[in-house]
């Protein structure tokens, strides 16, 4: 697309204009199928390996693996034979791997200070995309995402996949068909607990982690030098130079969500409070909250309130569409509940008509979340049979607000987002 396109254009673009038809033509490698690259095989990645091979068997062919840490790279090489039957050529360096004119397609599952260069360089060496979520790790770094995404012309797909459930697909529906009636406000929440001897994003570390299998300087990429640091390589999600934390880890797929179900794109501001309140053990040094919440307001009379505390998971995970003529809750991405409001009796018998629902997405859809549907549109789209469904425009809408929440947090001030500007300020 033309650079003088304004960003506001692609802002405004919502998953429905996504849909619109396909628009990007097969592309197989010599084998008869997509030749894939892997970007990232730490825990999401060597878990998507499986699930990509769930999605689609007989489209694509995993043909390369690449990490930072030798000990990961092994474990892969060892899935990508057990579940694909081939051995994977790997690589260190992510560059060389996007040097391989036979990659078609890369999935990046970096940390996500890591996604903006790897895919930018990965669309600009001809390669298909799909990047976890979020986008990237700035508002400004995902504009240029978006840029080089439009000149391109390849697919690109974020990872926000609960886009793909048929359960969230379900919901959405019923919102289009007025089950609920007007909705103005949402109440969505995510809370986990752990173990004292097992706090939250502490992942494991593996024992035999040291400087000469464990190359540092290419995971920190842009980010601050520091010396290396096994607990910042492993367990990243808790120090802000790779991590917008809660922001950008979880909320970022609930505004998402709620944007896809009630067709909403950026909110006009934010304010986020919380802070480490559950673990303050002396020798944590994690930056990013383990309490936090944040309060949106958007265009016609909106509100979402979120919240996330790790210690406590009585509530577990889910929206709530308050509607004025019903509800809808997802909860734990595999139960849709619906139930009409009915005023004491004194709702319309119109509303009182409709039937409370129950949907459970193992049940009713065989599905457990919406992951493995993700992948086939990402695939399908390379083969021109779909549009994905969260391509970066829309990516871009779920991060901004994801890291309002952040920059609110930080700044201890209310942010404000200008549309026709595209920037922020604080008030």
């Amino acid at each position: 697309m033309a650079d003088e396109l304004k960003r506001r254009d692609f802002l405004r673009a919502s998953a429905a204009a996504a849909l619109a038809g396909p628009a990007v033509n097969s592309a197989r490698g010599a084998n008869g199928k997509i030749n894939i690259g892997w970007i990232g095989v730490g825990t999401r990645g060597n878990a998507g390996i499986g699930w990509l091979h769930d999605a689609a068997p007989d489209q694509v062919r995993l043909t390369a693996v690449c990490d930072t840490y030798q000990g990961y790279i092994a474990r892969a090489k060892d899935r990508v034979q057990t579940v694909w039957g081939n051995q994977p050529d790997t690589y260190l360096d992510y560059h060389d791997l996007l040097a391989q004119p036979s990659v078609d397609a890369v999935f990046i599952m970096t940390p996500e200070h890591l996604h903006h260069d790897m895919a930018i360089a990965a669309l600009r060496a001809g390669k298909h995309v799909y990047v976890e979520k979020p986008l990237a790790h700035t508002i400004e770094e995902g504009w240029d995402i978006i840029r080089a995404w439009k000149q391109s012309g390849k697919v690109c797909q974020v990872g926000t996949q609960n886009r793909s459930s048929s359960l969230y697909k379900k919901a959405r529906a019923m919102v289009q068909q007025g089950m609920i009636g007007d909705c103005h406000y949402v109440r969505a929440f995510w809370y986990r607990n752990s173990a004292e001897n097992n706090p939250a994003w502490r992942y494991a570390i593996p024992a035999d982690t040291n400087p000469s299998n464990t190359d540092w300087n290419r995971f920190l990429g842009n980010a601050p030098k520091r010396p290396f640091d096994k607990h910042r390589y492993f367990q990243w999600r808790l120090y802000w130079d790779y991590s917008g934390g809660i922001s950008t880890d979880l909320l970022v797929h609930q505004t998402d969500i709620v944007n896809f179900m009630l067709n909403k794109t950026v909110p006009l501001s934010c304010m986020a409070s919380g802070g480490i309140y559950r673990w303050t053990h002396p020798d944590d040094d994690r930056d990013t909250p383990d309490t936090f919440s944040a309060i949106y307001e958007y265009a016609d009379r909106f509100h979402l309130n979120y919240s996330c505390y790790f210690g406590n998971d009585h509530y577990g995970y889910g929206e709530q569409l308050c509607g004025n003529e019903g509800t809808i809750e997802v909860l734990n991405r595999k139960d849709l509940y619906f139930a009409p409001e009915l005023l004491n009796g004194k709702a319309s018998e119109q509303v009182k008509a409709r039937a409370v629902v129950h949907l459970n997405g193992p049940r009713d859809f065989g599905e457990s979340d919406g992951a493995i549907n993700h992948f086939r549109n990402f695939i399908n789209a390379i083969l021109g049979k779909e549009e994905v469904i969260a391509p970066p425009t829309v990516g871009q809408q779920a991060a901004i607000s994801g890291h309002m929440a952040t920059l609110s947090f930080k700044n201890s001030k209310k942010i404000v987002w200008n549309e026709s500007a595209e920037n922020y300020h604080f008030v």
